[in-house]
């Protein structure tokens, strides 16, 4: 009996020809499942487009079509009682592993079932709380990311929001968006086995990758999320030993790994099926642990409505969202972004930054737009 793959991801079989099966669905289903709208992308360098990131013009559309949208903006208090009861949840089952063995099958299984997805769902929610979401001041937000960024082990949440806010601004710009690749590891990690290594350590990448690109300024909140780190830790191996730490920071480690949760990484901004979208959606059950950042297209549009009417933004535009191609599983992204010779590293869309763009590339450009012009005409 041949097992059905599409329940899992999209994949008709693990045996595919020249041209792999459609990885991405429209939400009210798409049967012809073998079109794709162009061939694949050339996997020797990054797709460079000219066009304005798509969801300040969307945004735009939807707010004249449907003004109501604005009711659903502002902050959601259960934020910061989700974010406590995860932090406790950590904190206790941390304390309870103290005289386990960090080499033990229970130790790793805690820290990978338990503690993966717990650190991840602390990792999305320093994600929602970056963009003032938990409190109506920006204040409580930052302290609130601090509380969060605790059972991590280790402090990023007043560095993260600055380069996220970035991401959200300048969506695709090479050297300002940090959340692409670097041509580094476009040209060392474009095989089976780099995505591999990709996959397995994208956490770090995440940490490490913005250092190299863009630097920041350090705050008193920087400051203060790394004093506050520090003293947990230091009052955590001071009290129960180190096992409790080892914990934490192999659960965060596992959390952006091979873990179900961590494929939302690749899913929304790498470009599959010859699209040159450059953000999908993932509307599965795995959202209720994930502070439903599968809603992805939906968040970027708006970043200001918070996680629990994500859902109801896009129950007011169907017309907006119902076209848009989406994954049905987070799971089967990770596998279909390692086995997939149509996807990789390569496969992001990049801008040229402003100030990259010379009076040359910029004249290159109003001439395309002129010309895209006519032709519509």
């Amino acid at each position: 009996m041949s097992i059905n793959f599409s329940l899992f991801g999209g994949a008709d079989s693990l045996q595919e020809g020249k041209r792999s099966p459609r990885r991405t669905f429209l939400p009210h289903g798409d049967t012809n499942t073998k079109i794709y709208p162009a061939p694949p992308q050339d996997p020797s360098d990054f797709l460079w487009l000219m066009t304005e990131e798509p969801h300040r013009t969307r945004r735009m559309a939807i707010m004249k079509a449907h003004p109501e949208v604005t009711k659903l903006m502002g902050y959601e208090p259960l934020t910061k009682y989700v974010v406590v009861l995860v932090v406790t949840i950590q904190f206790a089952v941390a304390i309870a592993l103290r005289h386990t063995s960090s080499l033990s099958p229970l130790f790793i299984f805690c820290a990978y079932a338990i503690g993966g997805t717990a650190n991840h769902n602390l990792f999305l929610a320093i994600h929602e709380i970056t963009h003032n979401l938990a409190f109506r001041a920006v204040s409580p937000n930052k302290l609130l990311a601090i509380f969060a960024n605790l059972p991590i082990g280790i402090p990023y949440s007043a560095a993260f929001k600055g380069y996220h806010i970035e991401h959200h601004k300048f969506l695709g710009q090479d050297g300002i968006d940090t959340d692409l690749p670097s041509r580094l590891e476009l040209l060392c990690l474009n095989n089976v086995l780099g995505k591999v290594f990709f996959a397995t350590f994208q956490i770090l990448f995440y940490a490490l990758r913005p250092t190299f690109i863009r630097s920041q300024r350090l705050t008193r909140w920087h400051f203060l999320n790394i004093a506050a780190q520090l003293v947990f830790n230091y009052f955590l191996v001071k009290n129960f030993g180190a096992r409790p730490l080892i914990y934490l920071i192999a659960s965060s480690f596992f959390a952006g790994s091979l873990h179900p949760c961590a494929g939302h990484f690749i899913a929304e901004h790498y470009l599959w099926d010859g699209m040159e979208q450059e953000t999908f959606s993932y509307y599965g059950w795995l959202n209720i642990l994930a502070y439903n950042v599968g809603y992805h297209n939906e968040h970027h549009d708006f970043p200001s409505i918070p996680w629990t009417r994500l859902s109801a933004l896009r129950a007011l535009a169907p017309e907006f969202y119902d076209n848009i191609p989406s994954h049905p599983s987070w799971p089967m992204v990770t596998i279909n972004f390692i086995r997939d010779k149509e996807v990789g590293i390569f496969a992001r869309a990049k801008r040229l930054s402003k100030k990259q763009v010379g009076p040359r590339d910029a004249a290159a450009k109003v001439e395309l737009a002129d010309s895209d012009s006519d032709k519509s005409e």
